[in-house]
């Protein structure tokens, strides 16, 4: 007696039953991407049809989803219904756009399946009949990259835009011959992109800074076709103004921060990879540009009309939020200066001891920027102040100790030499250290206990992984070597690697006392745990030692510098015969105009030393200056 009743209550013969899942395949279908089988859940497959790709159009790259809500059938037999439903697009390079809908349908009669009403309103409650949506995105303002002042970085900067107006040329590849030896762009990149533009259609050629264009104004300021309008772009102070560390946009030689379209001629916005960034600009992306904003009109099909629409969704753009470097404008200019001085590929980072604050990143228009953050080059005389600190701490000698320099050494039948084989007999091991005697290094260094090489390097914070927005490469240190292989690690050589950037840190711990981990955005989280450091006995006897390099052995040239302390090195490498040599200097100097700073110099192919010391020595008097 019970099976009835129950059976009465669970039947499928519910009219709103049947509309609730025929309102529910039309919206799985669209949302789902299957535009023809959700056309075919309506009364009138073409217009749904046509209307549903006209919205994938208004809506390019969006995604639906959709949330069926209730649902009430009318009268006339039950032949009527309507469901109400909840639309969420997720539009691209926009916040995310939700409002209520409601469907019609309707069924021949009791037993005939429902279908949609194919209408407009379907899409929303106020699209009519010849109108259509247009979507509109609005990006915010960019906020500032900063330096440690909070002082913003990138400004607005006059730019000259070079370009070719079609309709002025007289000679196609003469100019794009001028305008290629004058500015270094492909001659026949040029020719190709005019010979491809419409009539009347301005043809970039490159961006330019105003006084990059200066340089240039003569060679090309009077050649038929050739126009140069000007605008201004978000750029950095100077071209190379810590360019590894800040990054830049797009094309690298105009440095632009500013609005890309896309092919639809909206505005892109979250694109990191659109906009081809790099640096703390692509680290950073999501919070400097902020959230961009949209407006959803609708409009009439018909263009002629002049309707300018009814706004029916809008979400106001959201500013980013300032990213704050420590980087200090004097002493990035200093060796930005210091390095434009020296015509082969060199780098320059400057450290604040007992911070790890990046203060300046330089390289000139001959290096890989790269390269002073992530450069992988071996360091080496400039390793032997990690050399001297793990003989240091080992205590079998001390900064007074005799030990014998040698013009040669030979290890496992290789033989090592000093530079053009100089013989200083016995001295201290300040005085080899100050004159970098390699034999006197290697010779102590095969006394050392396994593994104490490595283990001086990480007090350092070498080998760390750091996890930072920016790679720095740490350094490479081996555990474990011998023979001819560990000889030359301690004079830097053999399978020891350095970056400028954390051979800065080394000098940095050493100056400070406390070594720690890099610092390239202010208040962000730490790279890494703290290294632990040599000890205060040792920094108390390598000091002296790194004084005495300035005052009386390989960097005299920088005696007139105040108060500074380094280790020159000289890291041949490649397969030549002779051998090419890196020139390097690192060190740091106490009281200056800048207050404690570390630094490291790396020359690339400098042949010497002194060539990192004198790009120190100009960096230090532009500091000065």
């Amino acid at each position: 007696m019970l099976a009835g009743p129950v059976l009465s209550a669970c039947s499928s013969d519910d009219p709103a039953d049947g509309a609730r899942a025929a309102a529910q395949a039309f919206l799985d279908a669209w949302t789902g991407g299957d535009l023809e089988s959700a056309a075919g859940d309506t009364d009138d497959a073409a217009a749904a049809t046509t209307l549903l790709q006209q919205t994938a159009e208004d809506l390019p790259d969006a995604t639906l989803t959709a949330d069926l809500g209730e649902v009430a059938v009318g009268g006339d037999g039950d032949t009527t219904a309507t469901a109400t439903w909840t639309a969420t697009w997720d539009l691209a390079a926009a916040p995310d756009w939700t409002y209520d809908g409601t469907l019609d349908l309707r069924r021949a009669d009791g037993d005939a399946p429902w279908q949609v009403v194919a209408e407009p309103t379907v899409v929303h409650p106020e699209l009519g009949e010849g109108q259509h949506l247009q979507l509109g995105r609005s990006l915010p303002e960019r906020a500032p990259i900063t330096d440690a002042t909070g002082a913003p970085l990138f400004t607005e900067t006059e730019v000259v835009n070079v370009g070719v107006d079609k309709a002025q040329v007289t000679d196609l590849p003469s100019l794009a011959a001028a305008l290629g030896a004058a500015t270094g762009v492909d001659p026949a990149t040029i020719t190709a992109d005019v010979e491809a533009a419409g009539e009347g259609q301005f043809v970039p050629v490159i961006t330019l800074r105003r006084d990059a264009f200066e340089a240039i104004r003569a060679q090309v300021f009077d050649l038929p076709g050739a126009v140069f309008p000007t605008s201004t772009r978000l750029l950095a102070p100077t071209a190379r103004f810590g360019a590894a560390l800040l990054g830049r946009v797009g094309d690298a030689t105009a440095e632009v921060l500013e609005e890309t379209t896309g092919e639809d001629g909206l505005p892109l916005y979250a694109g990191g990879d659109q906009l081809g960034l790099s640096g703390l600009q692509r680290a950073y992306q999501e919070q400097l540009a902020g959230t961009a904003g949209f407006t959803v009109s609708v409009v009439s099909l018909d263009t002629t009309t002049g309707d300018t629409g009814t706004v029916v969704g809008t979400v106001d753009p959201v500013p980013g939020s300032p990213v704050q470097t420590p980087l200090v404008p004097a002493i990035q200019n200093a060796a930005d200066a210091a390095v434009a001085g020296q015509s082969l590929a060199t780098h320059l980072v400057v450290v604040r001891p007992g911070t790890g604050e990046i203060l300046a990143v330089s390289s000139n228009e001959a290096a890989n920027p790269g390269n002073a953050l992530s450069g992988q080059f071996p360091p080496g005389s400039s390793m032997k102040t990690i050399t001297a600190t793990a003989l240091l701490g080992a205590g079998t000698v001390t900064p007074d100790t005799p030990v014998p320099c040698p013009g040669t050494t030979t290890v496992d039948g290789r033989e090592f030499e000093n530079e053009d084989q100089f013989d200083l007999g016995t001295v201290s091991l300040t005085e080899a250290f100050a004159q970098s005697c390699n034999t006197t290094f290697i010779q102590q260094a095969l006394t050392l206990p396994d593994g104490a090489l490595s283990a001086a390097a990480a007090g350092y914070g070498v080998g760390t992984d750091w996890q930072l927005p920016v790679g720095i490469f740490a350094g490479a240190v081996p555990a474990s070597s011998t023979g001819t292989t560990e000889a030359a690690d301690a004079i830097g050589q053999g399978e020891v690697l350095m970056s400028p950037a954390q051979l800065a840190l080394v000098a940095a711990g050493i100056a400070s006392g406390t070594p720690a981990a890099p610092v390239e955005v202010v208040g962000a989280p730490a790279a890494g745990a703290a290294p632990a450091g040599p000890g205060q006995a040792v920094l108390d006897q390598l000091r002296p030692m790194m004084r005495q390099v300035v005052l009386t052995g390989t960097a005299r040239a920088l005696g007139d510098q105040g108060e500074v302390y380094g280790k020159t090195g000289t890291a041949e490498f490649g397969s030549n015969v002779p051998p090419d040599s890196h020139g390097w200097f690192m060190g740091y100097q106490l009281g200056g105009p800048q207050g404690d700073i570390a630094f490291a110099v790396l020359v690339e192919a400098g042949q010497s030393s002194s060539v990192a010391v004198a790009v120190t020595d100009a960096f230090l008097s532009g500091l000065s200056g």
